[in-house]
């Protein structure tokens, strides 16, 4: 079997990608798979990490502001078709797969046009540019969320929810490890802060102003990811108190889900699904600045299910820290919170993927 598998910009297309290549591999370890992402960006670095070949494209994704940039799309992205056109006459893959982002989109429609059949990953509440181009002539359409034949055809449709990392799929017998891991002492409580690999501004300026709260609460322990993007926030006088283990990336996620009574995050879709399988209560603070506002869906959807809390981000410095003080002395509706969202948890999703895949390529092939 040949998979070629596209899309990237941000670790919430990337990782499922790799989640879903891992469990494609143990279905055949034989099997080869080959990435297409976009030069320059996170997948670039990470797949191959991941121990599988990329080859990039010189597209790039349109600003949302006026921007001298924007001119340039149209002849990256007929740049990009013609590389891809070049990658699968060599790969001859029998199905290409496409995660999202606009990485995606030149190696997916130019497979369809090519007679390939192709899947899509859909892991929002709400679909990205990409994916609503590339949907008609798409065979298959996975998604993490209900009622998206809003959006696409019922019937190409498969409701999987979005594949996460296997590290974090089983935080049994991790408690005493990350507590060493983290140096954690003897705290009650653990506030786990994190934005994403690059940051999230608001957030990190809520935990830095936040001093006062830390110690006046030296019964409570926080991990705090600063982010690539905010490293000078690991100067601040928050990050450098007894109780608070800031760092601008956290190596061992599952190490830190795993202590965690409390999580702060954005409401990206991989996050949201992470979050889901370990059951942790959460206030998500979903980013403005993203397409569609999705993470404001995504975290609406699990507001209305009494499954996590929202403070919007223009709210955040305000609002943020009253919600934490509040939260992580009510066990009811903490308990309340991790219930719930276990009910949106699919953990076996990379492995439904994969099967799917599997039995596409044979179909084809009948």
């Amino acid at each position: 079997m040949r998979i070629l598998i596209s899309g990237g910009g941000t670790g919430g297309h990337i990782f499922p990608a790799i989640a879903v290549a891992d469990a494609l591999k143990d279905w055949d370890e034989n099997c080869e798979i080959l990435f297409i992402g976009a030069e320059g960006r996170m997948e670039m670095e990470k797949i191959p990490k991941a121990g599988y070949s990329i080859v990039g494209l010189p597209i790039s994704g349109i600003q949302r502001k006026l921007s001298l940039r924007n001119a340039m799309v149209p002849l990256r992205l007929i740049e990009s078709l013609w590389k891809v056109r070049k990658v699968i006459n060599k790969f001859k893959p029998d199905v290409a797969f496409g995660v999202g982002g606009y990485a995606s989109a030149p190696a997916i429609k130019m497979a369809q046009w090519m007679n390939i059949p192709t899947a899509l990953l859909e892991c929002n509440n709400f679909p990205g540019m990409a994916n609503k181009w590339l949907a008609k002539k798409a065979v298959r359409i996975f998604v993490a969320y209900r009622e998206m034949d809003r959006f696409f055809p019922k019937e190409k449709l498969i409701i999987t929810g979005n594949p996460i990392r296997k590290d974090i799929r089983s935080l049994s017998n991790k408690k005493e490890e990350a507590k060493r891991f983290f140096d954690w002492g003897q705290s009650k409580k653990t506030l786990l802060f994190f934005g994403g690999s690059l940051g999230a501004r608001t957030i990190n300026q809520a935990v830095r102003d936040a001093a006062g709260f830390f110690k006046e609460r030296n019964d409570l322990f926080a991990i705090w990811q600063t982010g690539k993007n905010h490293a000078s926030y690991l100067e601040s006088e928050t990050a450098k108190l007894p109780n608070v283990r800031a760092m601008q990336f956290i190596d061992r996620m599952d190490l830190a889900y795993s202590i965690a009574d409390l999580v702060i995050c954005r409401a990206g879709a991989l996050t949201i699904s992470e979050l889901s399988a370990v059951e942790k209560p959460a206030v998500l603070v979903p980013s403005p600045n993203v397409a569609e506002d999705h993470q404001t869906k995504n975290a609406a959807y699990l507001v209305e299910r009494e499954a996590a809390a929202m403070v919007s981000d223009a709210e955040v410095r305000e609002f943020l820290i009253p919600k934490i003080r509040d939260l992580i002395k009510d066990e009811k509706q903490l308990e309340k919170f991790s219930k719930n969202i276990k009910r949106e948890a699919r953990p076996d999703a990379a492995e439904q993927i994969a099967g799917e895949l599997v039995k596409l390529i044979k179909s084809e092939k009948i």
